[in-house]
């Protein structure tokens, strides 16, 4: 039998391996950063983020850029669309034109004529501005009046002849003034001889361009011009880089303080409705048997009632009458009807999180009912809580504006933009820059926020952490 062979220090080292230990491809990430880090991969989401910041800006810090006065009116620029800063002849101020009368011809004929000749030298008197245009012309035998057109297009015969001015009553009377409504544009002046009742067919025609004007008073109120400025200087007005509306009030200015309205709403409300239905759904989800029971047909009852009827309610509540601003009750309504959809999402997460390892771990070093809520399962629903936020934000935003939009929310002269939606319907066709606007910062907020929503629901799935590892 062989001795047994002695042992040494030697026999006892490790062997050299010829594998490379496994390292980590990548640095061990919390869940937060993990979000981070997908969210960032997700260009719309990001997108959408930068959207909102620079919504943030344009609300808060645009107003302090941008000074206009919401609530100026700019007379001599009423409905115009965006331009670039414009030049005006500076005119006196406005003296009534005694329209010329001629004493040679009849008021009246003698007879009712069968056939009127067209009328002759119409032409312009003066200059033609944006603050009046002068138009004279030659009697009409046996004429009894005149009626004064203007178009945009030139008519066609008949046809055409646009918005009907004036029925001067006397074929004596051998002028008008036009002041209404005039714009720096080429116009077609239409007159058409009577005989006192009907008019003849027979229709003279002359386009007239007024210049863009505005007179000294004006001027001097808007800090344009100095008493010493004289008629007939070129003067630059205020620039409106949007447009103004049909009161010459600028929009820019007005989207900027309607903004602060549209967003108080759209963020305050869900901030605190959804803080309440978690709350709610989360203590209704932990308690569970009965009381989860009848938390939750309670807030069953709530989704049932009609949210434009407590609308309605809460105004007359508040004391706002017709015509007057409905923040207060609007904010009211939003918190108190819309927190069930929160706390439905946040009950059904905890009912599966409180049967979790840890959470029993919890119970039995001694933490309580609100301990446990609060330091556990909450946190753990963040997730759904923070797109649950995302969404209603857009909800909320779009709800004040159909409310403003019908008249119950936001009423001038206050704007939201709701309210510039629902002023600018009426001008939709002839100066659609009214309504396209708040139109486009409603879509564009909604977008961006129901895009960020659906980028928190990927960036915090922790299946899709799982997937990527």
């Amino acid at each position: 039998m062989n001795a047994p062979t002695a042992l040494t220090e030697a026999d006892f080292e490790p062997s050299p391996s010829t594998h490379r230990a496994e390292q980590l491809s990548r640095p061990s990430l919390s869940y937060w950063q993990d979000a981070w880090r997908r969210l960032k991969n997700n260009t719309r989401a990001i997108i959408s983020l930068y959207l909102i910041m620079a919504l943030a800006f344009f609300t808060i810090i645009g107003p302090l850029l941008w000074t206009q006065d919401p609530a100026a009116q700019d007379l001599d620029q009423i409905s115009q669309a965006p331009a670039l800063p414009k030049t005006a002849r500076l005119v006196a101020d406005y003296v009534p034109w005694q329209v010329p009368i001629s004493a040679e011809h009849p008021a009246e004929p003698d007879d009712y004529p069968d056939r009127l000749d067209p009328v002759t030298d119409f032409r312009t008197s003066g200059i033609a501005t944006t603050q009046s245009v002068r138009l004279t012309w030659s009697p009409v035998n046996e004429a009894g009046g005149y009626s004064i057109y203007r178009s945009e297009t030139r008519p066609d015969g008949l046809m055409g002849l646009g918005l009907p001015l004036e029925t001067v009553s006397g074929g004596n009377i051998l002028g008008f003034e036009d002041r209404l409504n005039l714009k720096s544009q080429s116009y077609f002046y239409s007159i058409v001889p009577t005989d006192g009742f009907d008019e003849f067919d027979v229709v003279t025609t002359i386009q007239v361009n007024p210049e863009q004007s505005i007179t000294q008073s004006q001027a001097i109120l808007q800090g344009l011009a100095t008493p010493e400025d004289l008629p007939g200087q070129a003067i630059t007005l205020a620039f409106h880089p949007f447009g103004t509306d049909y009161l010459g009030r600028d929009i820019l200015a007005r989207l900027m303080q309607g903004a602060q309205v549209s967003l108080f709403i759209g963020v305050v409300a869900p901030l605190i409705y959804v803080l309440f239905g978690v709350f709610y759904g989360g203590f209704a989800g932990y308690l569970g048997g009965k009381v989860d029971q009848l938390m939750m047909r309670f807030a069953d009852f709530v989704v049932a009632l009609p949210f434009l009827l407590f609308m309605i309610l809460f105004k007359i509540a508040f004391g706002i009458g017709p015509g007057e601003s409905g923040v207060m009750p609007m904010l009211v309504a939003l918190i108190l009807l819309l927190w069930p959809g929160t706390a439905r999402l946040v009950r059904g997460q905890v009912l599966k999180i409180r049967e979790q390892g840890y959470i029993e771990a919890a119970r039995l070093l001694g933490g309580n009912s609100s301990y446990l809520i609060l330091r556990h399962i909450i946190p753990n629903t963040m997730g759904v809580i923070l797109v649950t936020l995302t969404f209603a934000v857009p909800s909320a935003i779009f709800t004040e504006a159909f409310l403003s939009f019908i008249g119950m929310g936001v009423a001038p002269p206050t704007p939201s933009w709701g309210s510039m939606c629902n002023e600018g319907v009426k001008t939709m066709l002839s100066h659609p820059h009214e309504l396209f606007f708040p139109a486009l910062f409603i879509s564009i907020t909604v977008l961006a926020f129901n895009l960020l929503g659906d980028g928190l629901t990927e960036a915090l799935d922790s299946k899709m952490r799982s997937r990527d590892l």
